[in-house]
């Protein structure tokens, strides 16, 4: 069943207004006709069972036939802190760990990191990584759209996800599996987390330090030096696996 978003405001007691860009795709892409029935989610993590009840010109209204809370969302909230990488890795980046239920994403300079932005680079990018991010809760039927924030520096990073409970490092300098596994056995459902994943170069020893001084834990993932665009989607993994219900 084809899955779409909508606004608190698209929402009445017994029907769904669907308008914008999802018309078209609705009427010419997907050649639905009244009677049909898709999935909508509110971005709140409520979702509806709809049939197309009228579609009116650049409007489609839905009769809403179950309503249910949303089972697709992990169990706590987890940010992904993702150093900026070269080229268009952040956008498979975004794609994936959408997928795999990150509940936003935060794309930092860090002091190895290559690429650097203007304010109106940085805009566009931001704008394309949440359609992005839009397409990929679509397909993977999530309960909402993760955000994808604009680019920050290291030191509003670090003061970003202060409050979170659990600050996890993937680090290639960090040995002692048993520690990792320790660290990941101690995160419970509902507990807020933070991924830090650094550029290609890596972490600077000093980021090491200050994300360390902020509550943060290095650990390993194991004998391999993994890539930018893989650390964090192997930390999503393991959290999805072990937080699931």
């Amino acid at each position: 069943m084809h899955h779409f978003f909508v606004t608190n405001e698209q929402v009445e007691e017994d029907q769904i207004h669907i308008n914008g860009a999802d018309v078209n795709h609705i009427c010419n892409v997907l050649r639905m006709q009244t009677g049909d029935e898709l999935e909508i989610s509110d971005g709140t993590g409520r979702e509806y069972v709809c049939q197309i009840r009228e579609i009116a010109g650049e409007e489609v209204i839905l009769t809403i036939l179950q309503r249910r809370t949303a089972v697709s969302e992990l169990p706590s909230r987890v940010c992904l802190i993702q150093g900026l990488p070269k080229g268009d890795k952040m956008d498979l980046i975004v794609q994936k760990a959408v997928e795999l239920g990150v509940s936003e994403i935060i794309p930092v300079e860090m002091k190895r990191t290559v690429v650097k932005l203007d304010v109106k680079k940085a805009e566009k990018k931001k704008i394309r990584w949440n359609r992005i991010a839009e397409g990929a809760a679509k397909q993977s039927k999530r309960g909402i759209i993760p955000k994808v924030e604009e680019v920050l520096s290291f030191a509003k990073a670090l003061e970003r996800v202060k409050e979170m409970e659990v600050l996890l490092i993937p680090y290639e300098c960090a040995e002692d599996m048993k520690q990792t596994r320790r660290v990941m056995e101690a995160i419970r459902p509902g507990d807020s987390i933070a991924i830090w994943i650094g550029p290609e170069g890596g972490f600077e020893e000093e980021e090491i330090r200050q994300m360390k001084e902020h509550g943060g834990v290095p650990i390993t993932l194991g004998h391999r030096i993994l890539r930018t665009e893989t650390a964090g989607l192997a930390m999503l993994s393991i959290l999805m696996y072990h937080l699931e219900r």
